[in-house]
């Protein structure tokens, strides 16, 4: 017995799936990532079908998800099969911060939401908190959702409830239209104000909104 303590082993390194259409960002990352010795990047996927696939070949214990991915799936949908069985992580790192792309990506169960513009040890620390299934957001973000929080449900007149009704059916303008016997330019009309009410800019995001604060039926 020579009396020398024995070293600990290194913790094993945070295992990431990176998935981003863009082939110049996913560069970028990868290079970034490889600053760190407790990092590993393990696979690259540049649609959100291909980010799917490795996550279950692979099972990272991250996936960093843009949420536009071009054409196919959305991150968000992404998001969604991949965290479904609960064994793998999704951080979301994105530019966008409405408020409609912040409440689907959680809701499909993203363990955190960070945007582009943070400091690479903001990266790093919400990686290693995701991977520890510790929710983390950027500040932007968190404010947002506190605001949402606090504020108080927006008020829709029956018509424009109507309106949503049919939207979250999938229906277009025309067939709207037809089902509530008014116009088109109504429907229109209709659907500018329900998208400042709902503070959105889209047909998904108004739907994903609307169930969040159950104005839906």
């Amino acid at each position: 017995m020579t009396g020398e303590a024995t070293a600990s082993p290194a913790p094993a390194p945070v295992r990431i799936l990176l998935c981003d259409d863009h082939v110049v960002v996913r560069a970028g990352l990868l290079a970034l990532l490889g600053s760190e010795p407790d990092i590993e990047v393990v696979g690259e996927a540049g649609s959100g079908e291909e980010a799917v696939v490795l996550a279950a070949r692979l099972t990272p214990d991250v996936v960093l998800m843009d949420l536009q991915l071009g054409e196919g799936i959305d991150g968000v949908e992404a998001t969604r099969r991949i965290a479904a069985d609960g064994t793998v992580h999704v951080l979301v790192l994105t530019t966008y911060d409405t408020d409609a792309d912040i409440t689907r990506a959680i809701e499909a169960g993203a363990t955190g939401y960070l945007l582009k513009a943070e400091r690479p040890e903001e990266l790093f620390a919400a990686i290693r908190s995701a991977a520890q299934g510790r929710t983390t957001l950027s500040a932007p973000v968190a404010s947002r959702v506190m605001a949402r929080m606090r504020s108080p449900r927006p008020t829709l007149t029956d018509r424009e409830r109507d309106i949503l009704a049919q939207l979250s059916q999938g229906l277009g303008n025309r067939d709207i239209a037809r089902a509530l016997f008014i116009s088109e330019a109504t429907v229109k009309t209709h659907l500018g104000r329900i998208y400042d009410k709902l503070g959105v800019d889209t047909r998904a995001g108004a739907v994903s909104v609307a169930k969040e604060q159950r104005l839906l039926p």
